[in-house]
């Protein structure tokens, strides 16, 4: 891998927040009566808008109502969440070579920067991160290409020397149409089959991989 810009998912990519992610989720699925959604189910979602994957979860489909649950789960990640996600033991170590590497590092998520940035800061320092895009910074979610292209402007890189690192179908899709090579880690739930059916550098088993 010799890439100079290096931007990486943040959920089941860099950091495991699924017993946050099904907490937040159970609270506001039990409190409208949706009994039955499997934390499988709700892991499977993992990666998509929050609107997504409530439609998925419980087939509404009706905006209002999605954007509701939306802000009830906002309000249940704000107590929830950081204290029940925790980095994946070779992010750090990663995210530092390539840093001594000289390469520029970012996240991309659909997550909200604020609360990335708020878990982060108690594990590395706050210039660390060359840029953290959330779901509050664009118009479009992914797979839109709207956050790489937005990092590689304000980094001044082209896609050509830019690696985007993910861990589901959307992450493969968001690289693919923003131009930038893709390479799939198997943190999460989405399988190297799954991976391997969108174009790709590589498929990893864990993130150390980028730097051996």
């Amino acid at each position: 891998m010799n890439y100079k810009t290096y931007l990486f998912d943040f959920d089941y990519t860099l950091a495991d927040s699924s017993r946050g992610i099904v907490k937040c989720f159970r609270i506001v699925l039990t409190r409208h009566q949706y009994l039955t959604v499997t934390d499988e189910a709700i892991k499977r979602t993992i990666g998509k808008t929050l609107e997504e994957s409530f439609s998925i979860l419980t087939g509404v489909t009706d905006p209002a109502q999605l954007a509701a649950f939306r802000q009830e789960y906002r309000q249940e990640a704000d107590i929830h969440m950081n204290v029940n996600t925790c980095l994946f033991p070779d992010t750090l170590s990663t995210l530092t070579a390539l840093k001594k590497q000289g390469a520029r590092i970012g996240i991309i998520s659909t997550k909200y920067r604020f609360r990335i940035v708020s878990f982060l800061e108690k594990y590395m320092p706050e210039d660390f991160l060359d840029i953290v895009v959330g779901g509050e910074d664009v118009k479009a979610a992914k797979p839109s290409p709207e956050g790489v292209r937005f990092a590689l402007k304000h980094l001044g890189s082209a896609p050509q020397e830019t690696l985007y690192i993910g861990d589901s179908t959307v992450d493969a899709e968001t690289a693919c149409n923003a131009g930038v090579d893709f390479a799939g880690v198997l943190n999460g739930m989405t399988t190297a089959e799954e991976l391997q059916a969108y174009p790709h550098k590589i498929i990893m088993r864990n993130l150390e991989e980028l730097v051996r």
